[in-house]
């Protein structure tokens, strides 16, 4: 028993050491950190209005409910400031003749009730601004147009947060593993997605990014290196019909990093492909962009996705999502360079010229032979 645990437990050190560091994950998140910025963080604030809808849930929500909360007691204090100098307040015994700038302000706590029902506009009818000073006159214009401008940023930054389209990129999913099998003749990579909602998305465009770490002829090392990888539908990658899942591929040719890839030596590869899906959302005319990246054990040689769409019979197409990243093994070249040599090969051997000026002569032989 301890045996087999001690055994497991080891594997899953082995798997741990083997496991590649990824710059995005699976569903689309950078996995990258910032070191020694010298530019200060008060920039952030210049551009408070991207700071706020970055910030996740809690600390939106603390900033929420900090800034009612303390822009209400703000000014309660301020309206108690304002009755203990005119006096108004029970302490200082009030002739019955007294008009005080706040009527029924008795303390800090029925200070603060007003500042609150002021800035939210309640209204409730028995604390109200008298026309005895100024000053109450001025501090309730002030806390109105300032409690219009608080609540107007921070609702609009819930709104703003609700609607964001990365919430919109959730609902695209794409296939857990990539493969590598012929298509159309041709040794190709391909990968699955899917829009989850029946809206879609406007003008989608599919592109790639290929990362590796690459050395220059001048012996510089450049970690996250990029190179472009171009993907295709059999309908373009431009203005896609996204109503149903789609296999998108990228051609292995001579122009392709992986056309010196082969089946024996892709797990030694060290790159990570990171897959990008941008478009318009069709309700709200926002742009949106999906990834999702795949390290050589996520790329399988030798496969091909199982169908996934098929017609029922009252009409309907349907899809099965059960088969969305399901593989079926095919046969395969087990490299892009030998499938190459092998059409160059074939094409020659069918290769014939034929030449309608050439006649065939016969030479007649003889035995005899003149000394």
């Amino acid at each position: 028993m301890f045996g087999s645990l001690r055994q497991r437990f080891a594997s899953r050190l082995r798997e741990r050491g083997r496991r590649r560091a990824r710059l995005v994950s699976k569903d689309g998140r950078c996995n990258i950190e910032f070191g020694n910025v010298e530019q200060s963080r008060f920039v952030f604030l210049i551009d408070i209005w991207t700071t706020i809808l970055d910030l996740r849930w809690r600390y939106k929500m603390t900033i929420f409910i900090s800034a009612f909360l303390g822009s209400w007691f703000l000014f309660g204090l301020l309206w108690y400031v304002v009755a203990y100098i005119h006096k108004d307040l029970p302490e200082f015994n009030p002739s019955i003749n007294h008009t005080p700038c706040v009527e029924n302000i008795n303390g800090l706590t029925s200070a603060f009730l007003f500042s609150l029902e002021t800035q939210v506009t309640i209204g409730y009818g028995f604390r109200c601004v008298t026309e005895q000073c100024a000053t109450a006159i001025f501090l309730l214009i002030f806390q109105s147009i300032l409690g219009v401008i608080i609540n107007s940023f921070m609702c609009g930054a819930i709104l703003a947060k609700i609607s964001r389209s990365k919430n919109r990129a959730k609902t695209i999913t794409f296939s857990k593993n990539a493969v590598i099998s012929k298509r159309g003749g041709k040794l190709c990579l391909l990968i699955r997605v899917a829009n989850l909602r029946k809206s879609l998305l406007i003008g989608s465009h599919i592109y790639g990014k290929l990362l590796r770490t690459t050395i220059t002829p001048e012996g510089e090392t450049i970690i996250l290196d990029q190179v472009n990888i171009d993907f295709v539908v059999d309908a373009g990658n431009e203005n896609l019909f996204f109503i149903s899942p789609l296999t998108i591929y990228h051609i292995i040719d001579k122009n392709s990093p992986f056309f010196h890839t082969a089946a024996e030596t892709l797990l030694q590869q060290d790159f990570e492909l990171v897959v990008f899906l941008d478009g318009t959302v069709e309700a709200t005319s926002a742009t949106c962009q999906v990834r999702t990246s795949y390290i050589p054990e996520e790329v399988l040689w030798g496969y091909r996705f199982a169908p996934i769409v098929s017609k029922t019979k009252e009409g309907k197409y349907r899809v099965d999502f059960q088969n969305f990243s399901k593989t079926v093994a095919v046969e395969t070249p087990h490299c892009a360079f030998c499938l190459h040599n092998e059409k160059e090969a074939k094409a020659k051997e069918t290769k014939c010229y034929d030449n309608p000026g050439f006649v065939l002569s016969e030479v007649c032989e003889t035995s005899d032979t003149k000394m």
